[in-house]
Protein backbone atom coordinates (compact mmCIF):
# COMPACT_ATOMS: atom_id res chain seq x y z
CA UNK A 1 0.00 0.00 0.00
CA UNK A 2 1.45 3.34 -1.34
CA UNK A 3 1.95 6.07 1.42
CA UNK A 4 -0.28 8.30 -0.61
CA UNK A 5 -2.94 5.77 -0.24
CA UNK A 6 -2.57 5.26 3.62
CA UNK A 7 -3.17 9.03 3.82
CA UNK A 8 -6.18 9.23 1.89
CA UNK A 9 -7.96 6.16 3.72
CA UNK A 10 -7.12 7.77 7.01
CA UNK A 11 -8.54 10.99 6.05
CA UNK A 12 -11.43 9.63 4.35
CA UNK A 13 -12.26 7.89 7.23
CA UNK A 14 -12.04 11.04 9.61
CA UNK A 15 -13.92 12.88 7.07
CA UNK A 16 -16.76 9.93 6.81
CA UNK A 17 -17.00 10.44 10.84
CA UNK A 18 -17.06 14.02 11.24
CA UNK A 19 -20.01 13.68 8.34
CA UNK A 20 -21.83 11.43 10.17
CA UNK A 21 -21.33 13.00 13.38
CA UNK A 22 -22.58 16.29 11.64
CA UNK A 23 -26.04 14.82 10.66
CA UNK A 24 -26.89 13.31 13.65
CA UNK A 25 -26.51 16.56 15.65
CA UNK A 26 -28.36 18.97 13.15
CA UNK A 27 -30.37 16.61 11.68
CA UNK A 28 -29.33 16.96 7.65
CA UNK A 29 -26.47 16.82 5.48
CA UNK A 30 -24.62 19.29 3.48
CA UNK A 31 -26.23 19.25 0.34
CA UNK A 32 -28.07 22.63 0.90
CA UNK A 33 -26.09 25.25 -0.40
CA UNK A 34 -28.62 27.99 0.67
CA UNK A 35 -28.12 26.96 4.48
CA UNK A 36 -24.84 26.62 5.95
CA UNK A 37 -24.11 25.66 9.58
CA UNK A 38 -21.10 25.79 11.15
CA UNK A 39 -19.90 22.14 12.58
CA UNK A 40 -19.52 21.41 16.01
CA UNK A 41 -15.92 21.46 17.37
CA UNK A 42 -17.26 18.70 19.67
CA UNK A 43 -18.39 16.52 16.41
CA UNK A 44 -14.85 16.67 15.28
CA UNK A 45 -13.16 16.00 18.78
CA UNK A 46 -15.28 12.91 19.03
CA UNK A 47 -14.39 12.07 15.55
CA UNK A 48 -10.61 12.16 16.17
CA UNK A 49 -11.30 10.21 19.05
CA UNK A 50 -12.87 7.39 17.28
CA UNK A 51 -10.45 6.86 14.82
CA UNK A 52 -7.61 4.28 14.91
CA UNK A 53 -5.32 6.84 13.25
CA UNK A 54 -5.54 8.75 16.01
CA UNK A 55 -4.46 6.47 18.75
CA UNK A 56 -1.66 4.71 16.83
CA UNK A 57 1.13 4.12 19.71
CA UNK A 58 3.21 7.01 19.63
CA UNK A 59 6.65 4.98 18.84
CA UNK A 60 5.29 4.01 15.99
CA UNK A 61 3.82 6.86 14.49
CA UNK A 62 7.07 8.40 14.76
CA UNK A 63 8.95 6.09 13.16
CA UNK A 64 6.40 6.18 10.17
CA UNK A 65 6.55 9.86 9.85
CA UNK A 66 10.27 9.89 9.95
CA UNK A 67 10.41 7.40 7.20
CA UNK A 68 8.28 9.63 5.20
CA UNK A 69 10.30 12.57 5.62
CA UNK A 70 13.39 11.04 4.69
CA UNK A 71 12.43 9.72 1.44
CA UNK A 72 10.58 12.03 0.28
CA UNK A 73 13.21 14.99 0.26
CA UNK A 74 11.81 16.68 -3.16
CA UNK A 75 9.01 18.50 -4.52
CA UNK A 76 6.12 17.55 -5.49
CA UNK A 77 6.39 14.29 -3.63
CA UNK A 78 7.35 16.34 -0.30
CA UNK A 79 3.61 17.37 0.01
CA UNK A 80 3.40 13.73 1.57
CA UNK A 81 5.21 15.25 4.70
CA UNK A 82 2.55 18.46 4.72
CA UNK A 83 -0.50 15.82 4.37
CA UNK A 84 0.73 13.74 7.12
CA UNK A 85 0.71 16.76 9.30
CA UNK A 86 -3.02 17.37 8.61
CA UNK A 87 -4.59 14.11 9.48
CA UNK A 88 -5.02 14.83 13.01
CA UNK A 89 -3.43 16.91 15.94
CA UNK A 90 -1.24 14.05 17.27
CA UNK A 91 0.51 13.52 14.03
CA UNK A 92 0.63 17.66 13.47
CA UNK A 93 3.15 17.08 16.92
CA UNK A 94 5.32 14.92 15.66
CA UNK A 95 5.74 15.86 12.28
CA UNK A 96 6.49 19.83 13.81
CA UNK A 97 9.04 17.80 15.73
CA UNK A 98 10.51 15.93 13.14
CA UNK A 99 10.88 17.99 10.06
CA UNK A 100 14.00 20.39 10.67
CA UNK A 101 14.27 24.00 9.46
CA UNK A 102 16.18 24.61 6.50
CA UNK A 103 18.98 26.35 8.17
CA UNK A 104 19.49 22.04 9.43
CA UNK A 105 17.75 20.66 6.56
CA UNK A 106 18.05 22.49 3.38
CA UNK A 107 14.45 21.80 2.72
CA UNK A 108 10.87 24.29 2.76
CA UNK A 109 8.42 22.06 3.95
CA UNK A 110 5.66 24.32 5.91
CA UNK A 111 4.37 27.98 4.85
CA UNK A 112 6.58 29.36 8.20
CA UNK A 113 9.68 28.01 6.42
CA UNK A 114 9.58 31.00 4.25
CA UNK A 115 10.25 33.36 6.82
CA UNK A 116 13.01 30.91 8.46
CA UNK A 117 16.76 31.38 7.50
CA UNK A 118 17.64 29.72 4.89
CA UNK A 119 21.03 26.61 4.48
CA UNK A 120 24.73 27.05 6.22
CA UNK A 121 26.29 25.82 3.20
CA UNK A 122 24.71 25.90 0.54
CA UNK A 123 22.29 28.47 -1.70
CA UNK A 124 18.50 27.95 -1.34
CA UNK A 125 17.88 28.18 -5.59
CA UNK A 126 14.71 29.81 -6.28
CA UNK A 127 13.19 31.64 -9.23
CA UNK A 128 11.21 34.66 -9.91
CA UNK A 129 8.22 35.30 -12.62
CA UNK A 130 7.13 38.19 -13.58
CA UNK A 131 3.67 39.43 -14.96
CA UNK A 132 3.98 42.79 -16.40
CA UNK A 133 0.24 42.95 -17.06
CA UNK A 134 -1.05 42.29 -13.57
CA UNK A 135 2.38 44.03 -11.80
CA UNK A 136 2.69 40.46 -10.06
CA UNK A 137 5.82 38.39 -8.85
CA UNK A 138 5.77 34.79 -7.93
CA UNK A 139 8.67 32.84 -6.33
CA UNK A 140 9.02 29.69 -6.55
CA UNK A 141 11.54 26.71 -5.35
CA UNK A 142 13.29 24.51 -8.42
CA UNK A 143 16.57 23.83 -10.22
CA UNK A 144 15.48 24.58 -13.41
CA UNK A 145 14.40 27.84 -14.11
CA UNK A 146 14.10 28.29 -17.28
CA UNK A 147 11.57 25.21 -17.57
CA UNK A 148 7.99 25.51 -18.34
CA UNK A 149 7.19 23.81 -15.17
CA UNK A 150 6.19 26.50 -12.79
CA UNK A 151 7.83 24.28 -9.66
CA UNK A 152 7.16 24.58 -6.04
CA UNK A 153 5.13 27.98 -5.12
CA UNK A 154 6.06 29.89 -2.48
CA UNK A 155 5.17 33.93 -2.68
CA UNK A 156 3.35 36.34 -4.26
CA UNK A 157 3.37 40.08 -4.52
CA UNK A 158 1.65 42.16 -6.21
CA UNK A 159 3.11 45.95 -6.78
CA UNK A 160 0.79 48.93 -5.69
CA UNK A 161 1.50 52.47 -6.87
CA UNK A 162 0.83 55.48 -4.61
CA UNK A 163 1.28 59.08 -4.75
CA UNK A 164 4.30 59.43 -2.72
CA UNK A 165 5.32 55.96 -2.33
CA UNK A 166 5.03 52.31 -4.12
CA UNK A 167 3.60 49.29 -1.94
CA UNK A 168 4.75 45.22 -3.03
CA UNK A 169 2.31 43.49 -0.93
CA UNK A 170 3.78 39.94 0.07
CA UNK A 171 1.27 37.22 0.40
CA UNK A 172 1.79 32.89 0.77
CA UNK A 173 -1.73 32.87 -1.67
CA UNK A 174 -1.01 33.55 -5.57
CA UNK A 175 -4.64 34.24 -5.94
CA UNK A 176 -5.05 37.00 -2.72
CA UNK A 177 -2.48 39.23 -2.73
CA UNK A 178 -3.49 41.70 -0.50
CA UNK A 179 -3.52 43.08 2.88
CA UNK A 180 -6.88 42.18 3.94
CA UNK A 181 -5.86 38.54 3.48
CA UNK A 182 -5.17 35.85 6.00
CA UNK A 183 -2.15 35.13 3.52
CA UNK A 184 -0.72 38.25 3.78
CA UNK A 185 2.80 38.36 5.33
CA UNK A 186 4.38 41.40 4.57
CA UNK A 187 5.28 44.10 2.31
CA UNK A 188 7.93 46.18 0.97
CA UNK A 189 7.65 50.23 0.94
CA UNK A 190 9.26 52.73 -1.29
CA UNK A 191 10.10 56.38 -0.87
CA UNK A 192 9.04 58.41 -3.62
CA UNK A 193 12.29 58.39 -6.08
CA UNK A 194 12.54 54.41 -5.26
CA UNK A 195 16.21 55.15 -3.54
CA UNK A 196 15.13 53.79 -0.50
CA UNK A 197 12.86 50.85 0.87
CA UNK A 198 11.70 49.50 3.78
CA UNK A 199 10.41 45.75 4.78
CA UNK A 200 7.68 44.85 6.84
CA UNK A 201 6.97 41.53 8.36
CA UNK A 202 3.09 41.03 9.54
CA UNK A 203 4.53 39.51 12.49
CA UNK A 204 7.26 39.78 14.84
CA UNK A 205 10.46 38.69 13.86
CA UNK A 206 11.95 37.74 16.80
CA UNK A 207 10.94 37.97 21.11
CA UNK A 208 12.16 42.07 21.54
CA UNK A 209 10.35 43.22 18.15
CA UNK A 210 8.22 46.00 19.16
CA UNK A 211 5.66 48.45 18.33
CA UNK A 212 4.81 52.00 19.91
CA UNK A 213 1.13 52.36 18.41
CA UNK A 214 -1.71 50.26 16.84
CA UNK A 215 -5.22 49.71 16.13
CA UNK A 216 -7.37 47.23 17.76
CA UNK A 217 -9.38 46.83 14.49
CA UNK A 218 -9.49 47.44 10.65
CA UNK A 219 -11.87 47.57 7.84
CA UNK A 220 -11.08 45.49 5.08
CA UNK A 221 -13.90 46.06 2.79
CA UNK A 222 -16.71 46.33 4.69
CA UNK A 223 -15.82 43.82 6.90
CA UNK A 224 -14.21 44.78 10.47
CA UNK A 225 -11.52 42.37 11.30
CA UNK A 226 -10.62 42.65 15.60
CA UNK A 227 -7.60 39.93 15.66
CA UNK A 228 -6.87 37.81 18.84
CA UNK A 229 -3.49 38.62 19.28
CA UNK A 230 -0.97 42.22 18.04
CA UNK A 231 0.20 41.53 14.36
CA UNK A 232 1.23 44.28 12.07
CA UNK A 233 3.79 46.21 10.52
CA UNK A 234 7.12 45.06 12.11
CA UNK A 235 10.77 46.68 10.36
CA UNK A 236 12.83 43.88 9.10
CA UNK A 237 14.95 45.87 6.89
CA UNK A 238 16.19 48.76 5.17
CA UNK A 239 17.62 49.05 1.50
CA UNK A 240 19.35 52.17 0.29
CA UNK A 241 19.92 52.43 -3.25
CA UNK A 242 23.20 55.10 -3.48
CA UNK A 243 22.09 57.96 -5.70
CA UNK A 244 23.93 58.78 -8.57
CA UNK A 245 24.04 62.86 -9.04
CA UNK A 246 27.14 62.82 -11.58
CA UNK A 247 24.85 61.20 -14.31
CA UNK A 248 27.23 58.45 -15.39
CA UNK A 249 26.27 54.90 -15.96
CA UNK A 250 26.99 52.07 -14.14
CA UNK A 251 26.07 49.17 -11.63
CA UNK A 252 23.65 49.90 -8.80
CA UNK A 253 25.12 50.06 -5.70
CA UNK A 254 22.71 48.81 -2.26
CA UNK A 255 23.17 48.87 0.84
CA UNK A 256 20.83 46.45 3.18
CA UNK A 257 20.58 47.20 6.98
CA UNK A 258 18.73 44.21 8.31
CA UNK A 259 17.00 45.34 11.38
CA UNK A 260 16.03 41.65 12.71
CA UNK A 261 19.30 40.12 12.09
CA UNK A 262 22.27 40.83 14.76
CA UNK A 263 25.75 40.84 13.71
CA UNK A 264 26.53 37.89 15.17
CA UNK A 265 25.02 35.98 13.19
CA UNK A 266 27.33 35.67 10.68
CA UNK A 267 30.08 34.73 13.37
CA UNK A 268 31.67 31.43 13.82
CA UNK A 269 28.15 29.99 16.52
CA UNK A 270 26.24 33.03 15.86
CA UNK A 271 22.84 32.29 16.04
CA UNK A 272 19.77 34.22 13.57
CA UNK A 273 16.21 34.76 14.94
CA UNK A 274 13.60 32.23 13.48
CA UNK A 275 9.89 32.33 13.64
CA UNK A 276 8.67 28.72 14.61
CA UNK A 277 4.91 29.39 14.07
CA UNK A 278 2.90 32.21 12.68
CA UNK A 279 0.33 33.39 15.08
CA UNK A 280 -2.89 32.10 15.90
CA UNK A 281 -6.35 33.41 14.61
CA UNK A 282 -9.78 33.06 15.23
CA UNK A 283 -9.73 30.90 11.67
CA UNK A 284 -8.41 28.75 13.05
CA UNK A 285 -10.35 25.56 12.48
CA UNK A 286 -9.02 21.38 11.59
CA UNK A 287 -7.64 19.93 9.74
CA UNK A 288 -6.17 22.77 7.81
CA UNK A 289 -2.69 21.96 6.02
CA UNK A 290 -1.39 25.25 6.35
CA UNK A 291 -1.57 24.94 9.91
CA UNK A 292 -0.89 28.62 10.69
CA UNK A 293 -2.61 31.27 9.70
CA UNK A 294 -2.57 34.48 10.67
CA UNK A 295 -4.81 38.46 10.95
CA UNK A 296 -2.81 41.56 10.66
CA UNK A 297 -3.67 44.97 12.42
CA UNK A 298 -2.55 47.90 10.83
CA UNK A 299 0.73 49.55 12.35
CA UNK A 300 1.54 53.15 13.15
CA UNK A 301 4.12 55.83 14.12
CA UNK A 302 7.09 53.82 13.39
CA UNK A 303 10.69 55.27 13.10
CA UNK A 304 11.83 55.79 9.76
CA UNK A 305 14.51 54.13 9.97
CA UNK A 306 16.91 52.09 12.42
CA UNK A 307 18.09 53.76 15.49
CA UNK A 308 21.53 55.18 15.59
CA UNK A 309 22.98 53.87 18.82
CA UNK A 310 21.24 50.34 17.12
CA UNK A 311 22.57 49.91 13.90
CA UNK A 312 26.05 48.65 14.62
CA UNK A 313 24.68 46.12 15.76
CA UNK A 314 22.54 44.59 12.98
CA UNK A 315 23.74 42.87 9.95
CA UNK A 316 24.63 45.04 6.78
CA UNK A 317 24.49 43.41 3.48
CA UNK A 318 26.03 45.15 0.28
CA UNK A 319 26.43 45.06 -3.01
CA UNK A 320 29.52 42.61 -4.24
CA UNK A 321 31.36 45.13 -6.90
CA UNK A 322 31.61 43.82 -9.99
CA UNK A 323 34.43 44.10 -12.22
CA UNK A 324 34.56 45.64 -16.05
CA UNK A 325 35.53 43.40 -18.56
CA UNK A 326 37.71 44.74 -21.35
CA UNK A 327 36.72 42.19 -24.40
CA UNK A 328 32.70 41.88 -23.09
CA UNK A 329 32.74 45.70 -22.66
CA UNK A 330 30.74 45.22 -19.58
CA UNK A 331 30.20 44.67 -15.80
CA UNK A 332 30.66 41.00 -14.91
CA UNK A 333 29.99 39.43 -11.63
CA UNK A 334 30.40 35.43 -11.23
CA UNK A 335 27.15 33.86 -10.94
CA UNK A 336 28.24 30.28 -11.11
CA UNK A 337 25.71 30.44 -14.58
CA UNK A 338 22.79 31.10 -12.54
CA UNK A 339 22.69 34.50 -14.50
CA UNK A 340 22.54 34.48 -18.70
CA UNK A 341 21.29 38.01 -19.18
CA UNK A 342 23.26 40.95 -19.06
CA UNK A 343 20.84 43.57 -16.62
CA UNK A 344 21.02 47.02 -14.68
CA UNK A 345 19.05 44.81 -11.97
CA UNK A 346 21.54 41.92 -11.21
CA UNK A 347 23.57 41.93 -7.67
CA UNK A 348 25.13 40.26 -5.08
CA UNK A 349 25.02 40.26 -1.74
CA UNK A 350 27.51 39.74 1.11
CA UNK A 351 28.17 40.98 4.73
CA UNK A 352 29.94 43.59 4.90
CA UNK A 353 32.31 44.58 8.22
CA UNK A 354 31.81 47.98 9.64
CA UNK A 355 33.98 47.66 12.30
CA UNK A 356 36.66 46.04 10.12
CA UNK A 357 39.36 47.82 8.11
CA UNK A 358 37.80 49.98 5.09
CA UNK A 359 34.38 48.32 5.78
CA UNK A 360 36.00 45.12 5.08
CA UNK A 361 33.07 42.43 2.80
CA UNK A 362 33.04 38.78 3.36
CA UNK A 363 33.57 36.71 0.65
CA UNK A 364 30.11 34.45 1.25
CA UNK A 365 27.22 35.41 -1.26
CA UNK A 366 24.22 35.32 0.84
CA UNK A 367 22.24 36.73 -1.58
CA UNK A 368 22.23 36.65 -5.72
CA UNK A 369 19.77 38.17 -8.14
CA UNK A 370 19.75 38.19 -11.75
CA UNK A 371 18.09 37.66 -14.83
CA UNK A 372 17.68 34.61 -17.31
CA UNK A 373 15.23 35.69 -19.31
CA UNK A 374 12.59 38.58 -20.36
CA UNK A 375 10.29 37.92 -17.43
CA UNK A 376 12.29 35.02 -15.49
CA UNK A 377 14.85 35.47 -12.95
CA UNK A 378 16.73 33.44 -10.69
CA UNK A 379 17.02 34.09 -6.72
CA UNK A 380 19.51 32.44 -4.57
CA UNK A 381 19.59 32.53 -0.85
CA UNK A 382 21.07 31.11 2.21
CA UNK A 383 21.92 31.45 6.24
CA UNK A 384 21.15 33.63 7.89
CA UNK A 385 18.43 35.60 5.61
CA UNK A 386 14.63 34.08 4.79
CA UNK A 387 13.06 33.88 1.37
CA UNK A 388 10.38 36.38 2.54
CA UNK A 389 13.63 38.86 3.43
CA UNK A 390 15.28 37.61 -0.04
CA UNK A 391 12.44 38.29 -2.20
CA UNK A 392 11.65 41.68 -0.89
CA UNK A 393 14.94 42.68 -1.71
CA UNK A 394 14.99 41.36 -4.78
CA UNK A 395 11.35 43.15 -5.79
CA UNK A 396 13.11 46.54 -4.56
CA UNK A 397 15.58 45.90 -7.96
CA UNK A 398 12.13 45.73 -9.74
CA UNK A 399 11.17 48.57 -9.26
CA UNK A 400 12.27 51.93 -11.10
CA UNK A 401 15.29 53.92 -10.42
CA UNK A 402 15.69 57.58 -12.15
CA UNK A 403 18.22 58.83 -9.51
CA UNK A 404 20.79 56.24 -9.56
CA UNK A 405 20.95 54.92 -12.95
Amino acid sequence: MSIMSIIQDMRGELGSISRKGFEVKFGYGLRSKSHRVVQDSSVVVDALRQSCWANMPQELLRDVLMRIEESESTWPPRQNVVACAGVCRSWREITKEIVKTPEVSGKLTFPISVKQPGPRDSLMQCYIKRNRSSQTYHLYLGLNQASNDDGKFLLAARKCRRPTCTDYIISLNAEDVSKGSSTYIGKLRSNFLGTKFTIYDAQPPNAGAKVTKCRSTRLVGLKQVSPRVPAGNFHVAHISYELNVLGSRGPRRMQCVMDAIPVSAIEPGGVAPTQTEFLPSNLDSFPSLPFFRSKSTRMENFPSGPLSSQKDEMMVLKNKAPRWHEQLQCWCLNFNGRVTVASVKNFQLVASSENGPAGQEHENVILQFGKVGKDVFTMDYQYPISAFQAFAICLSSFDTKIACE
